[in-house]
């Protein structure tokens, strides 16, 4: 569960933070109608980016294009256990069909086996193919289930990997999104990559612990109802 706010986190305009949000709807069951409302509500509200399933990539970017939001798709999601081959075939059909960042899991059993030559090599792959396209990578950590030396290992991997960004958690896991570790992966990667918090961040609280630990992308679902606690007259 996501750490409450803490006296050090910063004061935010409402549309400060929407511009940080991947406004996020991955529940398998999600239908049509929840996706094309997640639009809606991501152009009204100017989200950084929807964050769907693959199969809704087209269906997003032809509703947003007209806008500034951007689309953005999860790989080998959410166990990051498929073969590098299907990762780096999801990420370019994604790509393909409108995707513009991509947030993949990385290799959780192969980095707790030690192996960091097929994490990195895991995430490079990734990293090309979405790079040649001109897209965003952010790659998940999936915290709740590494150690402390473990988070900053795939850390300084995903860098090495030319990862754009380094994220908490998948949401579907035992755990998400911790202020703990959100500083962590900031001083681990200092300014050369971004921080997404996302998993369990459900108000506006939570949202300001997390940028004051140094995020600077926050995935969540309740972004409406986060927007509108900061001020949003809508």
């Amino acid at each position: 569960m996501a750490t409450p706010v803490s006296q050090a986190a910063p004061a935010m305009t409402w549309q400060a933070a929407a511009r940080m949000i991947d406004h996020t709807l991955l529940k398998p069951e999600a239908s049509r109608e929840q996706i094309e409302k997640l639009c809606r509500e991501a152009a009204r509200f100017d989200f950084a980016a929807v964050c769907v399933n693959a199969y809704w990539v087209p269906l997003c970017a032809f509703i947003l294009r007209p806008t500034a939001v951007k689309v953005c798709t999860v790989v080998g999601f959410p166990l990051g256990a498929t073969l590098t081959s299907a990762k780096r075939f999801e990420t370019i059909e994604a790509l393909r069909l409108g995707a513009d960042e991509i947030d993949m899991v990385m290799n959780v059993g192969a980095m707790k086996s030690g192996d960091h030559a097929r994490v990195e090599n895991d995430i490079r792959a990734i990293a090309e193919v979405t790079h040649e396209a001109g897209g965003l990578l952010k790659v998940i950590l999936e915290n709740v289930l590494l150690t402390r030396e473990e988070k900053i290992a795939v850390c300084h991997l995903s860098l090495a990997a030319g990862a754009d960004f380094v994220k908490t958690s998948t949401g579907f896991s035992s755990g998400g999104a911790t202020v703990e570790d959100v500083a962590l992966m900031r001083q681990t990667v200092a300014n050369l990559a971004g921080v997404k918090a996302a998993g369990g961040i459900r108000t506006a609280d939570h949202l300001l612990a997390m940028v004051a630990a140094g995020a600077d992308r926050i995935g969540a679902s309740a972004s409406v109802a986060i927007c509108r606690k900061l001020g949003a007259p809508y």
